[in-house]
């Protein structure tokens, strides 16, 4: 099965103490570039959510880095062309989404860019405001 990994999963796979960071780890782990897959946008909220926690949950950009050069070697990375991106914000627009639901959009768009079967994630009700065809593939790890 093919498998994307929404940005909750991968910075709760980061985070030893997250609380869902067993069955996130384990995801991750189980994949391959083969099976698994993220998005390139996902790898800058990850950048974004690791590096800007308060206190010593803030990871260093160099650990960060770490992090996601790990997520590469595991997971191949879906990137958008300028009118694949153009398609999404329109019928994301077309569907009501608004404000940061477009990086869910973003997202989605990614994981059906890849064919993937399974689109994991802890944000289910995100994913599945954005259509049937989204919605029939999300899952938690």
């Amino acid at each position: 099965m093919k498998a994307f990994l929404d940005t909750s999963v991968l910075v709760a796979a980061f985070y030893g103490e997250h609380e869902l960071h067993e069955a996130s780890f384990e995801i991750l782990r189980r994949q391959k570039k083969q099976t698994g897959c993220a998005a390139a946008h996902g790898l800058s909220e990850v950048y974004s959510v690791i590096t800007g926690m308060p206190g010593k949950d803030r990871a260093s950009p160099d650990e960060a880095l770490l992090f996601l050069g790990d997520v590469r070697e595991r997971l191949t990375v879906v990137t958008l062309t300028d009118e694949e991106y153009v398609q999404i914000l329109q019928q994301a627009a077309a569907a009501g989404v608004i404000g940061g639901g477009i990086f869910d959009a973003v997202l989605a768009g990614c994981a059906m860019k890849a064919k993937a079967e399974a689109i994991f994630t802890w944000n289910v009700k995100h994913f599945n405001r954005l259509g049937s065809e989204v919605a029939a593939r999300v899952k938690t790890p």
